[in-house]
């Protein structure tokens, strides 16, 4: 769609996403907007509230007694804050009922506030009031350089919207992680995979997920190989540090699990990623089993910005966990970005 698409949907539920609040939700609910599948539509499925939809649908307004029309809203709590690249309003299926213009503005607020807490936020608009079109994916660029933590989708004056995608770089808060041993590959603490050899059937990002993979489709598979070599991806850590355990996790990978599995990183600090003489060795080419979790301890593992995992030959992966502890550079490195953009 959009490059920034290849970022996270810091908004989907599958990332810790929340629709609070709506100021309607007659006919769809609200938490519809950040299902993480595609729409979906049934013709002739009456209920007693009319035609379903996968989507938020709300009831047609009426001018008040002032003459007001007024308009329609839903705020969302990211799951993963940081900075917005760009938003996604979906009206798939909404043909004769999507608003005809929407926005979408942000804010920054520290702790768990409640919908009514979040009123008196400094709101940011981050996309201007646009016009929409029905059945349709409208993709918008967004160029803000702040860490936000929720999102209100504003739709005019009323109608249908099926989804809602909020991609950006996710922005950690070093409070919650500097002084004790972190998942250094989880995206919630700001690890990315930048680059992969195949993604025929999944992203490889699913693999930074938090939480179990249910199934297949919530990791990392690749096709088949059929010429000589082995897939790979390019992971960038939270922040540097240091790896002391390595977890590489097949759950409901049966007949698709990799037969071996690899680790290497780098400091890109000081090397460039392209110079394969400046990577090192953390884990030999491994045994992996099917649909089971794997554990490794890294003896006198370096310092390192970035790893590469190498599946020999293919197959997929639910879950890659690199735990260790973040060094000082690391702690510093979060802290000023946090710093920068809050």
């Amino acid at each position: 769609m959009t490059d920034f698409a290849a970022f996270p949907d810091l908004a989907g539920r599958a990332l810790g996403g929340s629709v609070l609040a709506a100021s309607d939700e007659s006919f769809e609910e609200k938490e519809n907007l950040i299902n993480p599948w595609a729409p979906a539509f049934h013709p002739e499925t009456f209920g007693t509230k009319g035609q379903e939809y996968d989507g938020w649908e709300t009831a047609r307004r009426r001018p008040d007694a002032s003459g007001e029309l007024g308009h329609d809203w839903a705020l969302v709590r990211l799951g993963l804050p940081g900075v917005i690249r760009g938003v996604v309003i979906d009206t798939a299926w909404f043909k004769g009922n999507y608003p005809p213009h929407a926005s979408v503005e942000a804010c920054h607020v520290d702790g768990h506030p409640s919908a009514a807490e979040l009123e008196t936020a400094d709101w940011v608009e981050i996309v201007p009031k646009s016009p929409l079109k029905g059945d349709s994916a409208h993709a918008f660029p967004v160029d803000i350089a702040r860490r936000f933590t929720h999102v209100r989708l504003n739709m005019f004056p009323d109608g249908g919207i099926a989804r809602l995608r909020v991609h950006g770089e996710v922005v950690p808060d070093p409070r919650l992680l500097t002084g004790l041993t972190v998942d250094l590959a989880a995206l919630e603490n700001g690890a990315r995979v930048l680059e992969c050899s195949n993604m025929f059937y999944s992203r490889p990002d699913n693999m930074l997920f938090p939480g179990l993979a249910r199934n297949q489709a919530e990791g990392w598979e690749t096709a088949r190989r059929r010429e000589p070599g082995n897939e790979w991806a390019l992971i960038r850590l939270a922040a540097p540090g240091v790896i002391r355990l390595a977890e590489f996790d097949t759950s409901n990978l049966k007949f698709n699990a990799p037969g071996q599995v690899a680790l290497s990183g780098i400091d890109a600090r000081t090397a460039r990623l392209d110079d394969a003489a400046a990577w090192t060795g953390l884990l030999p080419r491994t045994r992996v089993q099917p649909d089971g979790r794997h554990r490794f301890r890294l003896a006198d593992a370096p310092e390192v910005t970035h790893v590469r995992l190498d599946l020999h030959p293919d197959g997929g992966l639910a879950r890659l966990r690199l735990l260790g502890d973040l060094t000082p550079a690391g702690e510093e490195a979060l802290t000023v970005r946090w710093r920068e953009l809050t």
